[in-house]
């Protein structure tokens, strides 16, 4: 009974959630209520012609939807921005 006792089970390691195919499903998820939502506001301001506001907000989402589709584009860009600057590292 004595060695009973003293015997240490090995306790687990906790982790953190899976989050194997979490960007994939927030895209498929998220992705086509995003284009919903841009194309009812981009026709909002089409309808009261507001074409300087529609300018703006197609470039905002354009670059919202780069973002949200391509994520590395921004590393990408900013180690490019960085080279063309002279900053190596």
């Amino acid at each position: 009974m004595v060695a009973a006792l003293t015997e240490v089970s090995p306790t687990p390691i906790p982790r953190g959630p899976d989050t194997q195919g979490l960007a994939d499903w927030l895209k498929t998820f998220f992705g086509p209520l995003f284009l919903a939502a841009v194309g009812i506001v981009a026709l909002f301001f089409l309808f009261t012609r507001e074409v300087t506001r529609f300018a703006q907000f197609v470039v905002l989402a354009l670059v919202i939807a780069v973002i949200f589709y391509y994520p590395g584009i921004i590393a990408t860009t900013a180690k490019g921005i960085a080279g063309a600057l002279g900053v190596h590292g």
